[in-house]
């Protein structure tokens, strides 16, 4: 069976339907044609049951169309009642199946109705001429049912392909969706366990500290700590999630969350200046961008550099563009090391999304400078 599922069987029967009315009434007319006087009893009886039966052979044409089609090439050999429907069948078979196949099924109906000229000859039209038509009508119908295979095959690779370029866009956008979860979760993460740590290491290394300043460093340290578990679970959450969709996350920070991102880092105990000189207000993405910028370059201080003070500048206006530069000293001694540097590199990606450049290292004063030039326009 070659159509199982119910729109199938559905359309099936639709043109079983169709093509049983096409046969019985084009069976009919060539009976109403081929009428004489000169015709027995017997002839008509052989046509009327050969019509009749090649209606009731479209089904199985439909299912199986090579079977289908040899029963009417066999009928038709005996009546020309059946000469309609054995030409369907032809068509039917070069439609559906491999060109080989209809040949040979062709060669079939060929020599059926090269019988039929023997048995019921046309008055009139020479043997060789019935012939000569029956091979070029055969010919014809197997080109035409390639004809249309091959364009239905053309239909079906293309919209295979449109399909492939359909999965493979949401699959780039879903791995693009996911690499920028993964640049948030570093530069948000980094940025609150490196709070936690800072302030465990202050704990660990000041022991005989006031009381309230141990207390204040603890109360850093279970707050970053609780942070980074509720933003790890959101990202964990969003990454297991079938369908991402940009902007269903927690609102993102801007421009003007900076004071309280530099607040956090001197309540863990870093002593930073947070110089800004904005003229008017950051556009939503620009502002996230410095904010991150900020964020990567405290979070690497502190890691690198833990206890050199740190000096963030932020400034710019409409037409001119937005400067975010961090520096810090470089400390004395060996410095500890990220082998990975994801966080600088995804950090020029996101500089470079909005038109901007990131530029890193060390100056001649001795001091690690992180800074980006972001356009802004008027």
């Amino acid at each position: 069976m070659e159509a199982t599922c119910p729109s199938d069987r559905r359309e099936l029967r639709r043109a079983g339907w169709i093509t049983g009315a096409a046969v019985l009434v084009l069976g009919a007319l060539t009976l109403v044609s081929r009428t004489d006087t000169r015709a027995s009893t017997l002839a008509t009886v052989v046509d009327v049951g050969a019509t009749l039966a090649a209606a009731a052979l479209v089904p199985l044409l439909l299912r199986r169309p090579v079977t289908g089609a040899l029963a009417m090439a066999v009928l038709a050999a005996f009546s020309p009642a059946a000469t309609p429907a054995a030409t369907i069948g032809v068509l039917r078979v070069a439609t559906v199946r491999p060109l080989a196949t209809a040949m040979w099924v062709g060669a079939v109906g060929v020599i059926a109705h090269a019988i039929q000229g023997v048995v019921r000859p046309i008055p009139g039209l020479p043997y060789g001429w019935l012939l000569v038509i029956d091979v070029v009508t055969h010919a014809a119908l197997i080109a035409w049912g390639a004809l249309v295979r091959l364009r239905e095959a053309a239909r079906v690779e293309e919209r295979r392909r449109a399909e492939e370029e359909q999965a493979e866009r949401i699959a780039a956008a879903r791995r693009q969706e996911r690499a920028a979860i993964a640049r948030e979760m570093h530069d948000v993460l980094g940025h609150r366990l490196s709070l936690v740590a800072a302030s465990a290491g202050a704990l660990e290394y000041r022991p005989d500290a006031p009381a309230e300043q141990i207390a204040r460093a603890a109360g850093v340290v279970r707050a970053g700590a609780h942070q980074a578990l509720e933003e790890l679970r959101e990202v964990i959450g969003v990454l297991r999630a079938d369908d991402l969709v940009s902007g269903d996350g927690p609102p993102q920070p801007t421009a003007a969350d900076l004071p309280a991102l530099v607040e956090e880092s001197r309540q863990a105990g870093v002593t930073v200046t947070l110089s800004s000189a904005v003229d008017g207000e950051v556009p939503e993405t620009l502002g996230r961008t410095a904010y991150r910028v900020v964020q990567e370059g405290l979070t690497n201080a502190r890691r690198h550099a833990d206890g050199t003070p740190v000096r963030v500048v932020v400034a710019g206006a409409a037409g001119e563009g937005l400067r975010v530069e961090v520096c810090n000293p470089m400390p004395i001694g060996p410095v500890a090391s990220d082998a990975s540097g994801t966080g600088l590199v995804g950090l020029a990606e996101r500089a470079a999304s909005v038109g901007g450049r990131l530029e890193h290292g060390v100056t001649g004063d001795g001091q690690f400078r992180l800074s980006a030039e972001l356009p802004w326009p008027a």
